[in-house]
């Protein structure tokens, strides 16, 4: 009778979850969040003090005004051997003669690696030459 009593209780139960179950409301958002700073605004986000280095740019499109800041170039590796020479600039490898785009806000400039030497790498843009050091920690 315990059996009977139990497993009729449990189709009930099922029966109702199946063909009575009302679907849900959905969730209307009334007002999105956003978070749109100007271009020449620090985050918010970033640690205090801490200054964004530039980024080296996928494209070769862009605009080519104004001067480029010596602050936004990091050199953290110079390789030195024999006739090559490669540099890590910003995080990408990089040789003599190679040129990239730099991107800092909105602006992309194009920079060449003109020289890289013991300690130092120098690039040029138009007729600006940049030098920059190796960065030791």
């Amino acid at each position: 009778m315990k059996i009977l009593f139990s497993l009729l209780f449990t189709l009930i139960l099922a029966a109702q979850a199946l063909f009575g179950a009302d679907e849900p409301a959905s969730i209307a958002i009334k007002n999105k969040s956003s978070f749109n700073p100007d271009a020449g605004t620090r985050n918010p986000f970033w640690p205090i003090g801490w200054k964004a280095t530039g980024k080296v740019a996928s494209g070769s499109g862009g605009t080519n005004q104004g001067e480029v800041p010596a602050g936004a170039f990091v050199v953290s590796t110079i390789t030195v051997d024999g006739g090559t020479h490669f540099a890590i600039i910003n995080g990408k490898s990089m040789q003599e003669g190679q040129q990239f785009g730099l991107q800092i806000g909105t602006q992309i400039y194009q920079v060449m690696v003109k020289r890289i030497e013991d300690g130092q790498v120098v690039l040029a843009r138009h007729d600006q030459e940049i030098v920059v050091p190796l960065r030791r920690k």
